[in-house]
């Protein structure tokens, strides 16, 4: 059965797909089969096969093959709204179960697969129940977005510290780009590399290209995300 990981931001907004892609793509490099996870999706859009998520969709592009889009995604909802209240209007449970039952599907049939969370790790997706309990439930380590602007430290630290003390190992965080002109970039960045004891995986720029989006790739640190691997690879 193949490692899992599960991606979660400071904020909605913040780059969490544009991150993930860009993390299936540097596994893949390094020789990797590589599914992403769209558990839960709000904001999806009718289509012919049933409501798409821009995410899950993303995610489904950038792996190393097809799957079933219900498989990666199996709740989807229109309104753009907490996936809480969306379900709750829907009529529908999210089940924590159902869920897990779809990612070891997944990843039977891949090295590593990435689950994507939505909104931030105390995202609510019932009454009792939020992002938090569903990394617990699916016992993953975490990776971390921090979108980087304005208020981005205490965001990133109350985020660390919510995931430690919800029983989750922090394999790392990325640093994302979100506003090219943040103020004092570099030294909010390195005040965030002084007080995160997990390690920078990398910092994204702000991508207006698709030679960017490559270069960023290749500057992704994943020595902690290598071993997850059935048979771990060398970085």
């Amino acid at each position: 059965m193949g490692g899992a990981f599960f991606i979660t931001g400071t904020d909605t907004e913040v780059g969490k797909t544009m991150v993930s892609v860009l993390l299936m793509q540097a596994l893949q490099r390094h020789g990797l089969s590589v599914l992403g996870m769209k558990p839960v999706a709000s904001g999806c859009i009718p289509g012919d096969v049933g409501m798409i998520s821009e995410d899950a969709e993303a995610l489904l592009a950038a792996a190393s093959f097809p799957v079933d889009r219900s498989l990666m995604n199996p709740y989807t909802f229109e309104p753009p709204i907490s996936p809480h209240l969306a379900a709750r209007d829907a009529k529908t449970e999210i089940d924590l179960w159902h869920i897990a039952a779809n990612l070891n599907q997944l990843r039977q049939q891949a090295d590593m697969v990435l689950v994507e969370g939505a909104g931030g790790w105390f995202a609510p997706i019932s009454d009792n129940r939020d992002m938090a309990d569903l990394a617990r439930s699916l016992q993953l380590p975490v990776v971390l977005v921090v979108g980087m602007r304005l208020g981005c430290i205490n965001h990133a630290l109350l985020s660390v510290k919510a995931i430690e003390d919800s029983g989750c190992r922090l394999l790392g965080w990325v640093a994302n780009r979100v506003e090219p002109r943040q103020l004092r970039f570099e030294d909010n960045l390195a005040t965030l590399q002084a007080r995160i004891a997990a390690p920078c995986l990398g910092v994204v720029p702000y991508l207006d290209s698709e030679a960017a989006a490559s270069a960023a790739v290749d500057q992704l640190d994943l020595k902690t995300l290598l071993p997850l691997a059935p048979v771990p690879l060398e970085n």
